[in-house]
């Protein structure tokens, strides 16, 4: 008969997976940092050598990291997305920039679909707390906060899709965004217009995603991108139209 003994578990395993899903399912994020020792046993409800066989056990897998004199801290799983000669080109070329704003429509779309259709009623009080937060940010007039805000709205509706394979490859688009790689997200917020434009079309995804509007919700991200698109080409646009003023300035100022 194919039937083993089923062998107990032994604790450090159970930790190892609870983190393990934790970390897949993007609740503990790159760069965060695990409780004490002490405080986490206590959580877990396991004994502070159990915790530790668990932590060595991640930190072999690359899940966890520790830094001296800080703590444990969930590892930069997102940091081998793209190599840096990848990430060197798509810094230094516009097909790349627009190919990703192509690349987080598509992508983005189908994720506030499926958000409206699967979210549960605290994914989508998520997203809209983050909206309030837009919102106070924008009275504020603070192109920084609101900047970082448009992200952590984008990533909670990515969230709320519960498609983990998704929601990681985001952050990882999401992580380059951050870094400046594709374009300063941040000039997008230093114009008024911008600002209360794109205010404007979040309130728009989120109404359709709070009355569950599959169909507009997507329509939404999509314009919102459209829009993003269209003003980095109106930018870069009048970038070049600028250099080349400067050249005829300064060829008639000799």
């Amino acid at each position: 008969m194919p039937f083993q003994k089923v062998q107990p578990e032994k604790l450090s395993s159970s930790v190892v997976r609870q983190i393990e899903l934790l970390i897949l399912r993007g609740i503990l994020r790159p760069g965060e940092r695990l409780p004490s020792e002490r405080e986490l046993a206590e959580r877990l409800g396991v004994s502070r050598p159990s915790l530790r066989d668990a932590v060595s056990e991640l930190q072999e897998r690359n899940l966890l990291t520790s830094k001296a004199n800080s703590g444990i801290f969930v590892a930069d799983v997102l940091g081998s997305a793209f190599s840096e000669s990848l990430v060197r080109l798509f810094a230094t070329h516009d097909e790349a920039v627009f190919d990703y704003i192509t690349f987080r429509r598509d992508l983005e779309g189908m994720a506030a679909e499926r958000a409206a259709k699967s979210g549960t009623e605290t994914d989508l009080k998520v997203v809209q707390t983050v909206f309030d937060k837009m919102e106070e940010a924008h009275l504020k007039r603070n192109p920084e906060e609101e900047a970082e805000l448009d992200v952590e709205f984008h990533l909670a509706i990515v969230d709320a899709s519960h498609n983990v394979v998704m929601l990681h490859m985001m952050r990882s688009m999401l992580k380059l965004l951050r870094e400046g790689v594709f374009y300063n997200r941040e000039i997008m917020f230093k114009q008024r217009l911008n600002r209360g434009m794109i205010l404007e079309q979040h309130k728009a995804i989120n109404a359709a995603l709070q009355k569950r509007d599959a169909k507009g919700a997507r329509a939404a991200i999509e314009s919102h991108l459209n829009f993003v698109e269209g003003a980095l080409r109106a930018q870069k646009s009048e970038q070049k139209n600028e250099a080349i003023a400067r050249q005829r300035f300064d060829h008639h100022s000799k």
